[in-house]
């Protein structure tokens, strides 16, 4: 799993240090208010550019000479509260977050501070809450921390055993984390250990906290489906109305890795105002989609989505699915974008990618086997991806975008 490509983590210490690398603000190529993260091509050891472009439509920029480089090869990014944050994975070691914001098109740092590695993270209120969430049953509570957006400061921290959540001998590793008014709703999915083998593949599981002291409400569960989301994967989706939404790529293992799960890829929803599954909706994605499975989502609003699906032949629990097609939810429908490079020129999809919420548009990167790059604007009310802007030297890992 190329682990750059996934939504940002944040992680967990407060203390302040200089970077002696990057300097308060660069001057990019192209100022403006996009923030396209690019790993430069080369084969090893290479860091992340941060590049900004003024449209994700149209020209090209480069990461010659340009950008702000980023200190350690793996990178998490995630962008709340107007702010710009750039984690280093630690391979289980604390790592470094840079904040950033753009001042006159310029990426303009605000501090660095020390982290540890976390797996799920959520934006709740003005704070980012971030697990790190234990893979050994001998040692089972997973750590939360609350970190205010504002002051970079952690607030408050706790644990919970998630062993005991899951009430099947298994611990419960949350593949993302949603707000749901005062509430967070973390699905997660069983493991026995580190492997992330199971022995309970059919069965979707959803613990419900508090979020004002972080005790667990209740835990949700529905045995249509596997497991919500996916490592490191957001399967859950607040829509407009308050109904969530939530995928199953049906992608459980064994301890040998092959796919266990006899549940279909589907959609599964929880109307606005419960807190149980919705008996009356099941959106079988793999029937509707002639095999295929749900991998990612991003969602732009009036209940579409744009979908990764992936081929029974292109199957894994970490791969993204080649195909680029729009959901509606409550339609129920699977339709497959015109316009994309043919598959065999693919070389990857980035995941973290951005929408304006207008309900039908949405920018993906597309890194291309001949060492090109563009950013390719989905319309999900013509079903067409058309070519944007072009990103010279390097593959793109994320796009996002500051006020």
């Amino acid at each position: 799993m190329n682990i750059k490509t996934t939504i940002a983590a944040l992680a967990t210490a407060a203390t302040l240090f200089s970077c002696s690398k990057n300097s308060n603000t660069a001057t990019p190529e192209n100022p403006g208010n996009y923030i396209l993260t690019v790993t430069p091509a080369a084969s090893t050891g290479v860091a992340d550019y941060l590049l900004t472009a003024s449209s994700l439509e149209t020209g090209s920029i480069s990461t010659a000479g340009n950008g702000v480089e980023q200190d350690g090869t793996y990178r998490y990014y995630v962008t709340t509260n107007d702010k710009f944050f750039s984690m280093l994975y630690g391979q289980g070691n604390p790592g470094a977050v840079t904040a950033y914001n753009i001042v006159s098109g310029k990426l303009n740092k605000l501090t660095n501070f020390q982290t540890e590695t976390v797996q799920a993270f959520a934006p709740v209120n003005q704070d980012l809450l971030l697990f790190k969430i234990s893979r050994t049953p001998t040692t089972p509570l997973s750590n939360w921390y609350k970190v205010n957006t504002n002051s970079l400061l952690i607030t408050s921290e706790g644990t919970t055993n998630t062993l005991e959540m899951t009430g099947n001998g298994e611990l419960a590793h949350f593949s993302w984390l949603t707000q749901v008014g005062d509430k967070v709703y973390a699905p997660y999915f069983s493991i026995i250990d580190r492997t992330f083998a199971t022995n309970h593949p059919d069965e979707a599981s959803i613990a419900v906290f508090n979020y004002a002291d972080m005790k667990v409400d209740k835990v949700i569960k529905d045995t249509r489906t596997s497991f919500i989301g996916r490592y490191f994967t957001s399967g859950l989706q607040l829509t407009e109305n308050n109904d969530l939404y939530a995928f199953s790529a049906s992608v459980a293992v064994n301890s040998g890795g092959a796919f266990t799960s006899t549940k279909p890829s589907a959609i599964t929803r929880i109307k606005a105002g419960t807190t149980e599954f919705d008996q009356s909706y099941f959106f079988d994605f793999e029937s509707v989609s002639g095999g295929m499975n749900i991998t990612n989502w991003v969602y732009l609003g009036n209940n579409n989505f744009i979908v990764n699906a992936g081929t029974k032949a292109e199957k894994g629990a970490y791969t993204v699915g080649s195909t680029v097609a729009i959901v509606n939810v409550v339609d129920k429908t699977f339709k497959v974008v015109t316009g994309m490079p043919a598959k065999t020129d693919i070389n990857s999809l980035t995941t973290n990618n951005y929408t304006p919420k207008d309900g039908k548009t949405g920018y993906i990167g597309v890194n291309l086997k001949d060492g090109t790059s563009y950013v390719y604007k989905v319309d999900a009310s013509t079903l067409t991806a058309t070519k944007g802007l072009k990103v010279d030297g390097g593959v793109i890992t994320a796009i996002q975008f500051l006020k």
